[in-house]
């Protein structure tokens, strides 16, 4: 990691490249102190920790044991977040966690509501398994996750900011359980796919993790520092050819916009959040990887991750045993030609 590269922009005001030099530090900070506890697994923590400087949520997806909640305990840790767990189950209410009201007596008899705020009111709430929870449940975190506030029998709490939600869901095994409905895999700015790590780094962990000496993260920044961040990431420029390249990438995956694939293969796609989602994580990436403006690898980078969740495939293409994967890869293709 080192300075910030020179690229195609053309930025004069030093304030903002000393603002991005100091933020790749923190961020090259970050990733070092994550990478004492998270072996490997290098994409993943990298579009986890890009769904949170773009000032998002995120979902994460693989088999048990892949170490996504100790990732989400990591992160909080290392960026100073006020952080709690819900572990998601079928009785799951939605006071368990939103808080609910309980009544008061005092010393003269007099009695009165008070509101105990539940585990929702913390800056990286984790929602483990989270599509193991009625849609009663999910639905009293859908408000949360999109305006920032609760409401409990009519009055408003506003939640801490910064405010993220990191979730994990098991994709095996789908018994009792209650997919997300479309509406709130929407809310997600990035799905991240959690997958086995490679031989190396799969032999460190034996070796590291079952000793008496576990690695212990600490934390770097704090929630200011990080909200000054994301405010930055928020002030990069996007170039006209790379504004055009996510309509173009978002436009193509939705049918009955002339793509013969998309109209053959998918039932819907992505709506206008998508393109929002991947203007905030392409700028997100370009300061993570030292840049002051992203570019088209970074469109391309993150079509996957953005767009998966968003979009669901016709009847005949699963037939044909294809995957949303399997188109996108087409899309980013052909924007590439």
């Amino acid at each position: 990691m080192g300075m910030i590269k020179s690229t195609e922009t053309s930025l004069d005001d030093q304030a903002m490249i000393a603002s991005a030099e100091r933020a790749l530090g923190d961020i090259a900070t970050i990733r070092d102190e994550v990478s004492k506890v998270i072996f490997g697994q290098e994409s993943v923590v990298e579009n986890t920790l890009l769904a949170v400087l773009g000032g998002g949520h995120a979902l994460l997806v693989g088999v048990p044991g892949l170490a996504k909640t100790k990732l989400v305990t990591t992160l909080g840790a290392v960026l100073g977040l006020a952080a709690s767990r819900v572990q998601f189950t079928p009785d799951l209410m939605p006071s368990d966690i939103l808080g609910s009201e309980v009544m008061d007596q005092d010393e003269s008899g007099r009695r009165s509501f008070r509101f105990v705020k539940g585990p929702v009111f913390a800056q990286l709430l984790m929602a483990d398994e989270i599509n193991r929870a009625s849609p009663r449940t999910q639905s009293a975190l859908l408000q949360s996750m999109q305006e920032y506030h609760v409401t409990i029998a009519g009055q408003r709490y506003d939640l801490p900011a910064p405010f993220h939600v990191l979730a994990t869901q098991n994709p095996l095994e789908q018994e009792g359980t209650y997919p997300l409905p479309e509406a709130q895999l929407d809310r997600f700015l990035l799905q991240v796919d959690v997958d086995y790590p490679e031989l190396a780094d799969e032999r460190r962990i034996l070796l590291e993790t079952t000793g008496l000496n576990e690695a212990t993260p600490h934390a770097v920044i704090n929630a200011e520092r990080l909200i000054e961040i994301q405010t930055l990431i928020r002030q990069m420029p996007v170039s006209d050819g790379v504004v055009d390249a996510i309509l173009s990438l978002v436009r193509s995956a939705r049918p009955g916009q002339g793509n013969a694939s998309t109209d053959k293969h998918v039932a819907w796609g992505p709506g206008p959040r998508a393109g929002q989602a991947m203007m905030l994580c392409a700028r997100a990436r370009a300061l993570y990887e030292g840049r002051l403006a992203p570019s088209l690898d970074d469109v391309h980078a993150l079509a996957e991750p953005v767009l998966q969740h968003r979009m669901a495939l016709t009847f005949s293409a699963r037939a044909e045993g294809m995957s949303v994967r399997d188109v996108i890869a087409g899309l980013v293709k052909q924007s590439r030609t």
